[in-house]
């Protein structure tokens, strides 16, 4: 059974960072392009950031140079650190394994709030 955990969430003022976390289980980890998407309130979910299995990364413009996904292939993990976070940020943050030929799997969120 695939399982991917978001963990990390939380509130954070305007300007503060975040690390989440994604520990998956049930997939050869190494072998999957791994992305955090989010879904704000009222907007539809959209991509945040992509690292593949090659460890190439690609960025949301509305994140680059503040975010910066990475992977452990030892643990099964993926992060993104979120740093100089905006209210726009607030969103359900989700964790994303895909490759091809292979279902795409999908975590269940960790709240993130950036409000003063």
């Amino acid at each position: 059974q695939v399982q991917l955990v978001e963990s990390g969430g939380g509130l954070v003022q305007p300007g503060g960072s975040l690390r989440l976390s994604c520990a998956a289980s049930g997939i050869t980890f190494s072998i999957y392009s791994m992305g955090w998407y989010r879904q704000a309130p009222g907007k539809q979910r959209e991509l945040v950031a992509v690292i593949t299995s090659g460890g190439r990364t690609n960025y949301a413009d509305s994140v680059k140079g503040r975010f910066t996904i990475s992977r452990d292939n030892v643990k099964n993990t993926v992060y993104v650190q979120m740093n100089s976070l905006k209210a726009e940020d607030t969103a359900v943050y989700y964790c994303n394994a895909v490759r091809a030929g292979s279902a795409a799997y999908w975590g269940k969120g960790t709240l993130v709030t950036v409000s003063s």
